[in-house]
């Protein structure tokens, strides 16, 4: 396996061009929420916050940005982190890759890592919360590619779980026919919560170790998981940002987002990964929402 120099910093500068994507299209949709003459005072924008990742030695082994919105019209938190880290792995983390198969983890533990990762909770409990990664792995005997999106309504409405579906699948499918369907289902199981007998929300796409040998069509499968994502979004934002809500609507966004706490801490292989390899915690937890209740 060699060092991959060159794939890895097209995966990070992909990863951080989406990134600048997502943060001005979500910017501009607290510019253009009417709900009377707009302010810098009340207009939501990104805190953009340098990350480092701590290593046991000191040296350098990386970090990213962490992008959070607090506040806004339409988004009252929002979080959108890009990261870049490498090292070597400790031996918690070292075992989990083994058990899941990734070979020569007994032999040399150094690693690097990139990806972008969001969450968004919104002001308006019918504007459903949303949850996208994508990332690139390495180690000296595998790399793989992993991620996807997955929308978390409080308030469900058919119509859009179908549009978000849709575009999963538009761009999924020039990849292959079979592959939507494939990763549908693995959404399905991977964000379902086992103490409440329930899934997280209305589903999405999601993939872990995917290497089918040939990176340039991995690359190009996770990019298009990233394209689909405003495509996928947006327009949801921009329909269900204007619907009115009352206090009872409210307590229940609250209490579904206790659901989402829960299992982001619980389950979640992303955030276990981010705290055990000694990543920044407040860019690890930055999916929690800001409120939260519990029934």
């Amino acid at each position: 396996m060699t060092e991959m120099h060159e794939e890895k910093a097209r995966a990070a500068a992909w990863f951080r061009q989406l990134r600048d994507e997502i943060v001005a299209a979500f910017e501009g949709l607290e510019d253009s929420h009417d709900t009377g003459p707009l302010s810098e005072a009340d207009a939501g924008r990104f805190e953009v916050t340098e990350t480092r990742r701590a290593s046991e030695d000191g040296s350098d082994a990386g970090g990213g940005l962490m992008s959070v919105m607090r506040g806004g019209r339409v988004f009252e938190k929002v979080g959108v982190n890009v990261s870049e880290v490498f090292g070597e792995l400790g031996e918690a983390a070292q075992k989990a890759m083994a058990a899941r198969g990734v070979p020569g983890m007994d032999r040399d533990p150094r690693f690097w890592a990139s990806g972008i990762s969001l969450v968004a909770h919104m002001q308006n409990p019918h504007v459903p919360a949303v949850h996208m990664n994508t990332r690139m792995f390495w180690t000296p005997g595998a790399w793989w590619f992993g991620g996807g999106s997955d929308l978390n309504p409080c308030i469900e409405y058919d119509e859009d779980t179908a549009h978000f579906h849709a575009q999963q699948k538009a761009h999924l499918d020039p990849h292959g026919p079979d592959l939507y369907p494939s990763l549908k289902a693995w959404a399905d199981e991977y964000f379902y919560v086992p103490h409440r007998h329930r899934a997280r929300g209305v589903g999405g796409i999601f993939m872990d170790d995917r290497n089918s040998g040939d990176w340039e069509a991995d690359f190009a499968l996770t990019q298009d998981i990233g394209r689909a994502f405003l495509k996928a979004y947006q327009p949801l934002v921009e329909k269900r940002r204007v619907e009115g809500w009352d206090d009872a609507d409210k307590e229940v966004q609250l209490v579904h987002r206790g659901l989402y706490a829960e299992y982001n801490l619980v389950y979640d292989r992303g955030t276990k990964f981010g705290l055990a390899t000694g990543h920044d915690a407040n860019a690890v937890l930055m999916s929690l929402p800001p409120i939260a209740k519990w029934t």
